[in-house]
């Protein structure tokens, strides 16, 4: 087979994809999220919560929503209904977490749960501290120079 027919078989087989919906549920799902999370934020507010402590409340309460919403299979569904709308938001991250976690729990809790639980998350999060380590000293050098600051 040349590669002009494969290239036509592969395009007849492969189903199309819906992208102006696609768009559409991630658009909505993702704003649900974070209509949620708005809603948190009011709540703690009228509970009396600084607006210092307002921003981890929320954090808090999304990522363990997510989380448990990823342990008993119901995330993923909504993953898979809505793509990126559902992983944009800090639930994705938590979701990120739990996933390999629950994947591997039959390992044990060490070797299963312990080992995977920052699987896909490791790598984000270890960036993300050396990023800001960096960022720190750079800061510090300038400010104490007087660059910056």
């Amino acid at each position: 087979m040349d590669a002009k027919r494969y290239s036509k078989l592969v395009k007849e087989i492969t189903p199309g994809s819906p992208k102006l919906s696609g768009f559409f549920r991630a658009f909505w799902v993702g704003g649900f999220i974070s209509m949620i999370g708005q809603g948190f934020n009011q709540i703690g507010a009228l509970i009396g919560l600084s607006y210092q402590e307002l921003p981890m409340f929320t954090s808090s309460l999304l990522v363990l929503i997510a989380a448990f919403l990823t342990g008993i299979g119901v995330y993923d569904k909504i993953g898979k209904y809505a793509g990126a709308g559902s992983i944009v938001p800090i639930t994705g991250f938590a979701n990120s977490v739990v996933s390999p976690a629950m994947e591997f729990r039959r390992e044990g809790l060490v070797m299963g749960v312990g080992a995977r639980l920052f699987f896909l998350a490791g790598p984000v999060l270890a960036y993300g501290i050396s990023a800001s380590v960096v960022y720190g000293i750079i800061y510090y050098v300038l400010e104490v120079a007087g660059i910056w600051g």
